[in-house]
């Protein structure tokens, strides 16, 4: 029964992604580095109780990550030269980064897909409640309003084997 548990959880930690809204303030300087936190939410952890049902699923890791304008929707994420993700529990620890993208097209538009660093097994984060997303990210270009960008993080993960 644990196994069919295991394997009917890792389908669904598997289908639904975790997503995050994250701000890049119109106050940040061009080629300095700033950063923005925001807890992710995934729909699967509305079927759980507290929020999360991840103790049935092992070598949890991201396999994709994309990030889009929202506000403007029109937002050329062009004018940042770089982005960093990590996730890790609410509180910072055991944070790790899992998606990036070092020079960044000028003119890419609202949407970029990050390049994943899939090393690292995300188990323990995924078991909490909340995760925490953090976004490393530098300015090619002066902005001025506020920006969000929504992030969309799919990941894979296999049944626990208890």
């Amino acid at each position: 029964m644990l196994s069919a548990c295991g394997t009917m959880q890792s389908i669904v930690k598997s289908t639904f992604p975790y997503t995050a809204t994250l701000t890049i303030s119109h106050a940040a300087e061009v080629n300095k580095e700033y950063s923005d936190i925001s807890m992710a939410n995934s729909f699967d952890q509305n079927f759980a109780i507290g929020g999360n049902d991840a103790a049935h699923v092992n070598a949890v890791r991201i396999i994709s990550a994309k990030l889009q304008s929202t506000e403007p929707s029109d937002f050329n994420i062009g004018q940042l030269a770089s982005v960093q993700v990590y996730v890790g529990k609410t509180d910072g620890k055991d944070e790790e980064m899992v998606a990036s993208r070092k020079n960044i097209n000028p003119v890419v538009g609202n949407s970029l897909v990050l390049d994943t660093d899939n090393a690292h097994f995300l188990d323990e984060i995924v078991r909490q409640p909340n995760v925490r997303v953090r976004l490393v990210y530098k300015l090619r270009n002066k902005i001025t309003t506020d920006v969000k960008l929504h992030l969309v993080m799919n990941i894979a993960a296999y049944p626990n084997g208890q």
